[in-house]
């Protein structure tokens, strides 16, 4: 007789933002980890009262891997910022001392993981938009309001 397992699919993904408002400014993060189109996990939260886009995507990769590790040992982490997937690739160095700080949490969070992937995605991938969302609602819950030009 002949046993045939099934593979469990392990892979989750996490879509997540980060931003400030006037960059440099008050930052926030949206983070949600899905699984088969699903959401699991929606979270987001203030991180600075005066920190850069960059300084805000960085602390949102942290809080998704730190999420995720809580779900799987396989992650896909997906990102709208071209720079930060560019760096945790090796296609760009790091040379701002903070985000260099930051990147090294970044490294240390992936040794919770047996697989971890980045992806650039455009703003207009649907799971994108809802971690913008929320990290837009959390800056607003705060009292941080979008400027709106005419």
């Amino acid at each position: 007789m002949i046993l045939i397992r099934r593979l469990q699919v392990k892979m989750i993904y996490t879509n997540s933002d980060g931003g400030a408002r006037g960059n440099p400014g008050p930052g926030a993060i949206g983070v949600i980890v899905r699984k088969d189109g699903k959401i699991l996990v929606k979270y987001s939260s203030m991180v600075g009262s005066f920190v850069t886009n960059n300084i805000a995507e960085y602390e949102r990769l942290i809080k998704a891997l730190q999420l995720a590790s809580k779900h799987t040992k396989e992650v896909t982490c997906i990102l709208d910022s071209e720079l930060v997937v560019k760096q945790l690739l090796g296609e760009y160095k790091v040379r701002n001392p903070r985000l260099l700080e930051l990147f090294l949490k970044v490294q240390k969070e992936q040794e919770n993981f047996k697989i971890v992937r980045y992806k650039y995605v455009s703003r207009e991938d649907k799971f994108q938009q809802i971690a913008d969302e929320l990290l837009n609602e959390e800056l607003e819950k705060h009292g941080f309001k979008k400027k709106v030009f005419k």
